[in-house]
C-alpha cells in the first residue's frame, strides 16, 4: 500500500518516461543542439489567408494553458508541468517569403531553418505558413518533445484541422485529461522492475560501444536535416517493408535499414563496431487514448542489439530486431521502463545525462559526413 498524493489542478505530473524526455532535451541543449524538438509539414492544395489562419489558430490555442507552462518540482521532489491560471494567446506564426512557384527541395530549406531555430524559454510550439504558387501552401508545426510525443502532436494539429473546418471545439476537447497523479506508490514494484532494468542494460552494454567522433569546432551547432520522399517513393517503401517484413512490421524494416546505413557510416569512418545498440520508442494506444492524453509523453521503450557481422544481410537484420521485440514484450521490458524510471524523477537532469553517457564514455553519439 502507498500514499498517493492528488493531483491539483495547475498541475500534471511527469512520469518517468516524461523525465527521461526530459533528460534527452537536457543532454541535446548542453551537447550539439537546442533541444529536443520534431517539425509536422502539411502540403495543402490550396492557399490560406494568413488573417483568418492566425485568428483561428489564436482562437484554439487559447484553450490549451499547456503550451505555455513549465517543468517545476513539487514539495515531494516529484516533476511536473505547472499549467499558467489562464492561457495567453501569443504564438508564433512565420509567414515565409518566397518566389514564385518554390521547388519542394527550396521549401524544405526554409522548414530545415525553421526547425532548427530552438525556442525560447516556456515556448512549446511555433507555426509556418509558406505560399507555393496559386494552388498550394504549406503549413508546418515545429513542437517541444516535452509537451508532445509523436503521435500526441500529429492528433493536436489534426484536433486544429477539425476546428477549422467548422467542428465544434466543446466536442472536440470533451474526454481531454489535463491532470495526472504523482504516481508516488507500489515502490517495491518499482524496485524490481528496476532490477530487471538495470541486468538488461548491462547485457546491451557489453561489450564496450564504439563512438562517432564528435566534430572538433566549438560551435557544433543545431542541425536536423529535412529529408522528403515523394507519393511514389513512399509506396515503394511501405511494399518493401510488407514484402521483405511482414504485415504491420514497417518499424523493423525502417530499424534495419538505418542500422545498414549507420554500418556504413562507421566504416568511412574507420571505426570497427562489435554491435549496434539502438533504444526505440513504441506508442500503442488508439485513438481515444491520444485524445485523452494529449500532453506529454506515453510511449514505451524497447531496445535492439544487432551484431555487425549481421549488417550486411538485411533480412538477418529484420530477424533479429523481429525477435528481440517479441521477446522484450513477452518478458514485460516496457512495463518494467515504465515502472523503474518513476524511481528516477528524483535525480536533477544534470545528474541523469552523466548517468546515461557513461556507457558511451562520457560523449553523445555523433556521425556527419
Amino acid at each position: 500500500m502507498g500514499f498517493v498524493i492528488p493531483s491539483s489542478k495547475n498541475k500534471l505530473y511527469l512520469s518517468g518516461t516524461d523525465w527521461v524526455i526530459n533528460t534527452l532535451d537536457h543532454t541535446m541543449k548542453s551537447m550539439t543542439c537546442a533541444g529536443n524538438m520534431s517539425q509536422i509539414v502539411l502540403v495543402m492544395d490550396a492557399q490560406l489567408d494568413e488573417g483568418p489562419l492566425r485568428q483561428r489558430l489564436g482562437d484554439f490555442l487559447k484553450e490549451f494553458p499547456m503550451l505555455q507552462g513549465n517543468v517545476c518540482r513539487d514539495f515531494n521532489l516529484t516533476p511536473y508541468w505547472r499549467l499558467p491560471e489562464k492561457a495567453t494567446v501569443d504564438f508564433k506564426l512565420s509567414v515565409h517569403e518566397t518566389e514564385e512557384n518554390p521547388s519542394l527541395e527550396e521549401a524544405l530549406l526554409l522548414l530545415e531553418k525553421a526547425v532548427n531555430s530552438p525556442f525560447p524559454d516556456n515556448e512549446h510550439l511555433a507555426f509556418h505558413l509558406m505560399q507555393r504558387g496559386k494552388k498550394d501552401s504549406i503549413f508546418a508545426m515545429t513542437f517541444d518533445h516535452r509537451l508532445f510525443d509523436a503521435r500526441g502532436a500529429e492528433n493536436f494539429l489534426e484536433l486544429f484541422l477539425q476546428y477549422s473546418s467548422g467542428a465544434d471545439l466543446a466536442a472536440i476537447l470533451q474526454g481531454l485529461q489535463l491532470t495526472a497523479p504523482a504516481d508516488l506508490s507500489d515502490w517495491m514494484q518499482k524496485f524490481y522492475s528496476g532490477r530487471n532494468v538495470n541486468r538488461k542494460m548491462i547485457a546491451l552494454s557489453k561489450p564496450a560501444f564504439e563512438i562517432l567522433p564528435l566534430p572538433q569546432e566549438k560551435d557544433r551547432g543545431f542541425k536536423f536535416r529535412l529529408i522528403s520522399f515523394d507519393e511514389e517513393e513512399t509506396t515503394r517503401i511501405f511494399e518493401a517493408a510488407y514484402s521483405q517484413a511482414g504485415y504491420l512490421m514497417e518499424m523493423p524494416y525502417l530499424l534495419s535499414v538505418v542500422i545498414q546505413a549507420v554500418h556504413q557510416l562507421f566504416k568511412e569512418k574507420g571505426i570497427e563496431t562489435n554491435n549496434y545498440v539502438v533504444p526505440v520508442t513504441i506508442d500503442s494506444r488508439t485513438s481515444e487514448d491520444i485524445t485523452q492524453e494529449l500532453f506529454l509523453n506515453h510511449v514505451s521503450y524497447l531496445f535492439f542489439k544487432v551484431p555487425a557481422e549481421e549488417t550486411a544481410d538485411l533480412k538477418k537484420i529484420m530477424k533479429t530486431v523481429k525477435g528481440q521485440m517479441y521477446e522484450q514484450v513477452k518478458a514485460g521490458m516496457p512495463k518494467d521502463l515504465s515502472a523503474a524510471s518513476a524511481l528516477l524523477r528524483i535525480a536533477p537532469l544534470s545528474f541523469l545525462e552523466k548517468v546515461f553517457r557513461l556507457p558511451m564514455g562520457g560523449k553523445v553519439a555523433w556521425g556527419r559526413k
